[in-house]
This record gives structure tokens, sequence and C-alpha cells, in this order.
């Protein structure tokens, strides 16, 4: 019997970044085994599901998104053995498992790119990615002028002279999809998985595949690559992609109706506006896209007010629900990134992230939370040069858009590194240094302090499954004073934000539900603060 209950729709995920999650054999990286110690904390902390990070066998160049076997689990985080152990359980206490696909580029260790490299121009190994003839006399010159996401040229050259196309790094090589063997093994992956039980798949550069069949050279080549959520429009958001999510999408309908559960496929989509955002999320495509112009919105009412305006009106129009987040593994941590460059918990980014919790999990649509969002973790932005591992550093030479700042494995216990992360002999640190101050932010600590990110983020959880006006809907906005913003969920609830420092009037009387922070007097909002009310409106 087929389920009519969308359970994706308003679900909240939580992403596990799997080697800085928990360690369970001591060597300083989190594993699979770590994830399933962690789940009976997710259920408490009230998360729909889980997206596990790449765990596939890979070199590591970039954590796992170089992937040299879609269907393995690398002996750093386990085996296959011990991923079904964790859908098991997962599934028995609840929690749905999404896996992070890479359908945009795989590993230099490939056994299909190694192939490619011993096989003469214009094999058949070749057509599965882009090699191209250089330019100029000889050769030596790029086939066209693109740069790579990571920094540099988006071409290295192969031992016989010809170039490879990577639009990340020279050991991500792009997959060539006009060629029809790279559909069909993704068919064979999906189903490999979807076999074993998961309940979808986050995608990995959900925009990207298909490449102007050309290759002519950019425009503005340095526009492309000058931040990392670029787009190059000419490798990027080619018209073809919507129909490998279509027959994606067929493959989860065909899952679907053998046994009633809906599997989901999220889309990584990096476009310019939300209305080609849409364009992945029509009723045969996606089921869900991240929208990630809340999280890169500045703190300001106005701006706010019109992304999650815009969002409503171009991504829910399509029957989707909207997609929010406030971080992931490639971002400055919210606590940071809203102001607050030192990691002392009670400054003005905490006070901010705070609000910024309770304002995503009023609206309408699903969430989605990065690991250690719910512990009010801070970026460390103090890591040595010598300890960073992140590609964009190899390749740049630049910390200003490394990434291992937000990667830096979980504190879950004690007062002093590792922090209950890893149980290993003597001398075995985590793969990334933990500064002194995570004690404060430790699992433990938060669980037992009732004031604490964690009780903030369970408390709106909880209320985000009870309460019927949150979840998927609509919203109304209300009238505000500068610097405020406001709004109705269903029969009667308001969330209201306020972005300034000072306090102001609540636009509804009584005592909060909900408040991101202490609220002294009935009717006034303080500064940095959210609230949600029950209201007679």
């Amino acid at each position: 019997m087929l389920s009519k209950h969308h359970w994706w729709r308003d679900a909240v995920i939580y992403q596990v970044y799997v080697r800085s999650f928990l360690d369970s054999t001591g060597d300083g990286i989190g594993d699979l085994a770590g994830v399933r110690a962690g789940l009976p904390y997710l259920k408490k902390l009230g998360v729909d599901g889980i997206w596990l990070s790449p765990f596939y066998p890979s070199p590591q160049h970039d954590h796992g998104y170089d992937v040299a076997d879609y269907c393995g689990v690398d002996p750093l985080f386990g085996d296959l053995a011990e991923f079904d152990l964790l859908v098991s359980a997962a599934r028995r206490f609840g929690v749905k498992v999404l896996l992070d696909i890479v359908p945009n580029h795989c590993s230099s260790e490939h056994p299909w790119f190694r192939e490619a490299l011993a096989a003469e121009p214009g094999s058949p190994a070749r057509a599965r990615f882009h090699f191209a003839d250089g330019r100029g006399p000889d050769g030596s010159e790029p086939p066209n002028n693109w740069h790579a996401m990571f920094g540099g040229p988006a071409w290295s050259r192969a031992g016989d002279g010809q170039w490879y196309l990577h639009m990340f790094t020279p050991e991500q090589p792009d997959w060539n999809w006009r060629n029809p063997e790279i559909p069909a093994e993704f068919d064979r992956v999906l189903r490999f998985w979807l076999d074993r039980g998961v309940d979808g798949f986050r995608i990995d550069v959900a925009a990207g595949l298909f490449k102007h069949p050309e290759l002519p050279d950019s425009d503005d080549p340095e526009a492309d690559a000058r931040t990392r959520d670029s787009v190059n429009p000419l490798a990027w958001n080619q018209p073809e992609v919507h129909d490998v999510w279509r027959h994606w999408r067929s493959i989860c309908e065909e899952y679907r109706e053998r046994d009633g559960r809906e599997r989901l496929l999220v889309g990584e989509v990096s476009v310019p506006t939300a209305r080609e955002h849409a364009q992945y999320v029509r009723p045969d495509e996606l089921h869900q896209a991240f929208f990630f112009d809340l999280l890169s919105a500045p703190w300001d009412a106005d701006a706010f007010r019109k992304v999650v305006s815009e969002a409503m009106q171009d991504i829910a129009g399509t029957g989707s629900t909207v997609t929010w987040v406030l971080n992931n593994h490639d971002q400055v941590r919210t606590v940071t990134r809203y102001g607050e460059p030192v990691p002392e918990g009670s400054g003005l980014g905490a006070a901010r992230a705070r609000a910024a919790a309770l304002l995503m999990l009023a609206l309408p649509g699903a969430a989605y939370i990065y690991q250690g969002e719910e512990l009010g973790l801070p970026e460390v932005v103090d890591l040595p040069d010598d300890v960073l591992t992140d590609p964009i550093f190899r390749r740049t030479g630049s910390r200003a858009r490394v990434r291992d700042g937000c990667r830096v494995p979980l504190p879950w216990s004690g007062q002093a590194s590792p922090f209950g992360f890893t149980s290993g002999a003597e001398g075995v640190r985590p793969w990334l240094p933990q500064p002194e101050y995570f004690a404060e932010y430790a699992t433990d600590r938060a669980l037992a302090d009732t004031r604490s990110f964690w009780h903030l983020y369970r408390d709106g959880l909880q209320l985000r499954r009870e309460l019927p006006q949150l979840g998927e809907g609509d919203l109304r906005w209300l009238d505000t004073p500068p610097g405020v913003l406001a709004f109705v969920r269903g029969d009667g609830l308001v969330c209201a934000v306020n972005f300034g420092t000072a306090p102001t009037p609540a636009p509804v009387s009584g005592t909060p539900l909900l408040a991101s922070g202490p609220c002294p007097a009935a009717g006034v909002l303080p500064g940095s603060t959210a609230a949600w009310w029950i209201a007679d409106l």
C-alpha cells in the first residue's frame, strides 16, 4: 500500500560529516560505527533523518568527494556489513538515511579513469570523460580558458599530451554525461544502495554534469571561479541535466510502488535565481533542492524577507517545498558568519545564530541542520597551515575559502581534546585539532544546560512535530517596525525576529511559546532574538 504522507516535505535532516562525527576505532577519524553509536543522541534531538557525507573508497584528496568506487565503503569508515547495521539501527529509531552521491566527477583512481589514461586518444575509455587536444602549435595550452572551482585551470595534461577536464581538482575528473555508459552506470549505483535500504540521496553538484558540447571559451573565466558557489554557464545548468533527474525520479517512484516507502532526491543546486532553482524541483524531477539564499543573506530583516518571499513564490509554486539551510560542510559556521569572530558563546554571533535557527524551523518546508550547529560551535579560525587538508588551500595557497574550520571533529565530553570524539591510544589525535575552548560546547554540557543551543534546537523540533501550524504550508507577513520580521503560520502561530540590537515592541502580546534568548517582559522582543507565540489574530 502506498503511503499518502510525503515525509520529506517538512522533514528536518541532520547532516553527518562522517569523519568528524564520532570515531569508534581509535584512529582519530569518524566512521560508520560511530554514526550508529550516535543515533540515540540524534533521536533525542528530534531529527527525521540523516545525510551521510561520502564514505566510499577514495584516496581522500577531497575528503571522499573523489570517489574511486561508488558501491563500497572505504576501510577508513568501516565496511558494507557495518553500513547495513547502521541502516537497520536507524530504521529502528525511525530515522531516515540519505547518502551523498557524486555524479559530476569521480576520483583519478577510479578504474575507468585509470583505463582512460592508459588508452589511446579517441578510444571508448576516454569518451567516458572529457579528453581534448590542447591549443597552440604543440598543444601545450589547455583546450579552453575555464577555471576550476578550487583554483587553477580546469584542465590537466595526460602523459600523451591530451588534456582532461576537472571542474574541481585534477584528482577529480569530470564524467562525460553525453556518453550513454555514464547514466547506465549511475542507474546501477542508485539501485545498489536502494536495494540496501537507503531512503534517498543528496546529490552533489546537481546543476553540473553536462558541459557545453563544443567546450567553448568562457567570456569571464575568472568570475566563473571567483567563489565556491559561482556558476560557469557553459559547465553548469545545461538543459540536458533535467532529463537525468526525471529518470532518477522514475527510479525512486519504481521503488516506492514496490513497498510504499518514498525515496528522496535532494540536490545541491547552485544557480543564480530562485526561478532557475525552481526548475529542478518540478513534480517529475528532484523532490527538493537546497535553497542557499537564506544561508548567504546578510543579517538584515529586509534581506531575509526578500529571500523568503522569492522562495515561497518561485519554489513552493512548483508544488515542492522549500529546503532551508543555514550551514553545511562547505561554509563558515553560523555563529562566526553572523558576526562573532571569537569563540565566546554569549556574543552577538551566537545570539543571531540562535534567532536564525528559530526562524528557519518556523518556515514552511524542510530544513537541514549541519552537525555541530545544534551545539553553537564557532568556526575554528586559527588552524595552523600545516594541518589544513582542504584542496582549496593546496591549490591556491590562500586561507580565504578554506573549509577545514567548520569540519573540526565534534566535542562530546570532557575538558580536553579529544573530548570523547575518539578513544584511541595515547598519542592518537583527531584528524583536525580541536581547540581547548571546545570544552564549553561538548554535548554532555549542552544536554545538561537548558539554556544551550542544543535545548533550543530540541525544543523547536519538538514543537515543530506537535504544532499543526508548522512544517508544510504557507505564511503571511505581519506589519512590523524597521529591523523586525514577523509572519504567521497556519492558525495563529507567530514567529518574529528582531534583527537589531535594541529591544522593540513584540508584534503580539503574551508570553512566547519559545524564544531564542531571554524575553524579560511581555510585549517586548529583545535585540537579536526570535520568538514564537500562539496568538488569536
